[in-house]
């Protein structure tokens, strides 16, 4: 009962982002980040327990999705819903938005209707228009430049993994330009984290984003290091985190990215390589690691692949904790809803 007490008597408000957008970590302190992550251990406890939080009855959220997914929706409607939200779920076919309607006019609409605006989708200049016309919190639950709901969980876990975030020794593998590889280097940055994105060199990240980390690292005590050196990367590693090799909206690219990253796959070999019989494996999801999808089917005939960017021995193995990592999309995603509404 003293977790619940905890949240219902306001003792964790130690940081008030009340009405606070949630867009991108850039825009918090490394202090309210932790806030959020601590709160959501706290919610799950709640929810482990079987203890009520409907802290916000009766209030209304619209879920936008240009992109479509499995982990982002069910988390916010869950999330929602122990919250006590009722969650409206509008598609990309559901408004006019960007075609008969503009994204300005849009958001005034939705923000007299609801009381909070979670957008997934492609450009992350939508959710900035979003959010700065909407009059009410608006959380990005993906664009093509970052990811930010993701990294909580990812960070959760690691805390729940270790006791805490700063220096520890993540790396991510494969295409270092992605939102996951941007988003986590933000997260790291903020947090002090010994961080290293394994990459092609023609895949690295955006080098005016890798120095406002940098910038970031020197006050946190972070460690940002971008690199080819695959083997080399992942000495002493604790956590290694990879991403499907072709993002949504690039299926045009498969052979492009097979030829560029097939060298970076996340395999027993890796992991051997740390040197850290407990490494962990992080994904967030979904993972193109068997045949038992349609899409591995189809890059199974055209190019011979049996798994993509992990096997499946490292997939299902003890090493890894995706699930894990997926299910506290819910707890941290509540946490957001929770402190900002």
């Amino acid at each position: 009962m003293y977790v619940y007490a905890n949240l219902e008597r306001g003792d964790l408000m130690a940081f008030n982002i009340k009405n606070r957008n949630f867009l991108k970590l850039l825009d918090f302190t490394p202090a309210e980040i932790d806030f959020m992550i601590d709160t959501a251990i706290e919610y799950k406890k709640l929810k482990r327990l079987g203890i009520p939080h409907r802290i916000h009855e009766g209030k209304q959220i619209a879920l936008l999705f240009e992109k479509p997914s499995t982990r982002t929706r069910t988390s916010f409607v869950v999330a929602a819903n122990d919250l006590g939200i009722s969650a409206e779920y509008l598609g990309k076919d559901d408004i006019q938005m960007g075609k008969k309607e503009s994204i300005k006019d849009t958001a005034i609409v939705l923000g007299r209707a609801f009381d909070g605006i979670e957008f997934r989708g492609f450009k992350h200049e939508t959710v900035e228009e979003l959010a700065e016309h909407a009059g009410v919190p608006v959380w990005n639950g993906l664009t093509d430049m970052f990811h930010p709901t993701q990294i909580l969980a990812d960070f959760m876990t690691i805390k729940e993994q270790m006791g805490r975030l700063k220096d520890v020794k993540l790396v991510f593998v494969g295409d270092g330009r992605n939102n996951m590889a941007n988003s986590l280097m933000v997260g790291a940055a903020k947090m002090g984290l010994d961080f290293r994105i394994a990459a092609p060199n023609n895949l690295h990240p955006d080098g005016e984003l890798v120095k406002t980390c940098q910038k970031i690292a020197k006050k946190t005590g972070a460690k940002i290091t971008i690199t080819d050196n695959l083997y080399g990367a992942v000495q002493e590693a604790d956590f290694i985190y990879t991403d499907v090799w072709v993002s949504m909206g690039e299926e045009d690219k498969f052979e492009e990215r097979i030829h560029q990253l097939r060298g970076f796959q996340v395999n027993r070999d890796l992991l051997n390589a740390t040197g850290n019989p407990n490494v962990k494996f992080m994904h967030c999801l979904p993972a193109f690691h068997d045949l038992n999808t349609y899409v591995m089917k189809d890059i199974h005939e055209k190019f011979g692949l049996t798994e993509m960017e992990v096997t499946d021995e490292v997939f299902n193995s003890d090493n890894s904790i995706v699930f894990e990592e997926a299910e506290n999309r819910i707890h941290t995603i509540k946490a957001v809803m929770a402190l900002t509404l």
